[in-house]
């Protein structure tokens, strides 16, 4: 008998894992599950929509869901559909590819205040994501703050400011590109807590809002190092001394006059979110890096603004059979029980790119590979059977392609797609 293996997450992770399954076991089988309707995750929902290139990827995954002995189960949510017991009973082994699109708490008063959002909701909102559909950001004020200063946080900076034009070949939701552009917004705030040397940002990202159509991006020159100080090797150390040319460049280029601002603070951390019934200003606190630590010099400052968006990392949120550690998903290299492993965000927290993935779940499955002989199933097919007997209404990769040949379709004004943005929209299509 064939190799049965689920996979639970059709992200960046999980493909790679089914890529890698599939090489060393040609003949088995490969259920990839997905509590979305549509596949590839982060690729859809989570990637800004002006990276055309990391979208692309996307393409790569198709071919490996077009394989004859790998199935997309859409619409399917572990831990509610299917318990996490009735899997490990039916695969010989299961891969958790969930990720991590849980937004981690400031932990400062004033959080919970209508106005503050969490970088995933946030994104999640502009690409489409069901649950976020409706999340209709307060951008109503003059000014908004960015908690944060890696890419995520750049990326939220830059589709915000950028204008209807500059977002025309991209697949930003129409939604919210009406509401970006009818905003009152003038001033972008970004802060983060340490320096330009520890920023999470990369130079790519960094470029991408050197010269913005109608945002003037405002860094203070002072607080950039004239070199990259600390224990950082070879490459690691080049990276940042590029990023710290980027900065000078955006500290020392003239300002043009331009209706929106973008500022980049480092050295601030923030205290309170203020605000009666919603929010009106945030507290910061500003702080001195010491040992690559921030920390604080009592000085602090308000800043007006409408909304919080908070960009300062997520956790993952397994099914609750599953033990966690911190923000991750207990395991020892992968491994979190006998038949059961972890890959992605999940495994490591939400850190490195997306290609990072591909060795992170190849190395996984290694692990698998060196266990599975001694683990002997019964098979997957009850699984087809459970599911209908529970009326779940799976969506598979052919459907998935009606659904992109639909948005395809509708796409206006230059857009590549219209992405359908609730699963009763997506229902419709399928049942035409």
């Amino acid at each position: 008998m064939s190799a049965l293996f689920a996979i639970v997450g059709s992200g960046p992770s999980g493909m790679y894992t089914a890529d890698a399954l599939i090489k060393h076991f040609p003949d088995c089988r490969v259920d990839v599950f997905d509590k979305c309707a549509m596949p590839f995750g982060l690729i859809r929902f989570g990637v800004a929509p002006d990276h055309f290139r990391t979208k692309n990827t996307a393409r790569r995954y198709a071919r490996t869901l077009e394989l004859d002995n790998v199935r997309f189960l859409g619409n399917v949510s572990i831990g509610r559909d299917l318990s996490m017991k009735e899997l490990e009973d039916n695969y010989d082994a299961v891969v958790m590819a969930i990720g991590a699109y849980n937004d981690r708490k400031l932990g400062i008063p004033g959080e919970n205040l209508p106005g503050v959002y969490g970088a995933c909701a946030f994104v999640g909102w502009y690409n489409g994501h069901f649950d976020y559909r409706d999340l209709d950001p307060l951008l109503d004020g003059e000014g908004m703050a960015v908690i944060g200063i890696g890419n995520v946080a750049l990326d939220v900076a830059r589709v915000i400011a950028k204008t209807r034009e500059e977002m025309r070949n991209t697949d930003i939701c129409a939604h919210a590109l009406d509401l970006i552009q009818d905003m009152p917004v003038k001033d972008i705030h970004i802060f983060g807590r340490r320096g330009a040397v520890e920023a999470g940002f990369t130079t790519k990202e960094l470029v991408e809002i050197l010269d913005l159509e109608r945002c003037a991006v405002k860094v203070d020159g002072g607080q950039i190092p004239d070199e990259v100080s600390g224990d950082f090797d070879g490459r690691k150390k080049s990276r940042k001394e590029k990023n710290l040319e980027v900065l000078r460049q955006l500290a020392a280029q003239e300002k043009p006059e331009k209706p929106v601002k973008m500022h980049v603070h480092f050295y601030a951390s923030p205290k309170e979110i203020l605000g009666a019934d919603r929010v009106e200003a945030i507290l910061m606190e500003r702080t001195a890096v010491v040992d690559g630590r921030a920390v604080s010099t009592g000085e602090t400052f308000e800043v007006p603004c409408c909304s919080v968006v908070t960009a300062i990392g997520y956790f993952t949120d397994p099914p609750k059979t599953l033990p966690l550690d911190g923000a991750t998903i207990d395991n020892v290299y992968g491994r979190v029980r006998e038949g059961v492993y972890v890959v992605g965000w999940a495994k490591r927290g939400s850190s490195g790119t997306i290609p990072t993935n591909g060795p992170d779940s190849r190395s996984v499955v290694d692990l698998l590979i060196a266990d599975v002989d001694r683990v002997v199933k019964l098979g997957g097919e009850v699984i087809d059977s459970l599911l209908s007997e529970r009326n779940i209404r799976v969506i598979d990769f052919e459907d998935a392609k009606k659904i992109r040949t639909a948005e395809i379709e509708r796409a206006t004004d230059g857009h590549p797609q219209e992405k359908f943005t609730r699963l009763s929209e997506v229902l419709t299509v399928l049942d035409d």
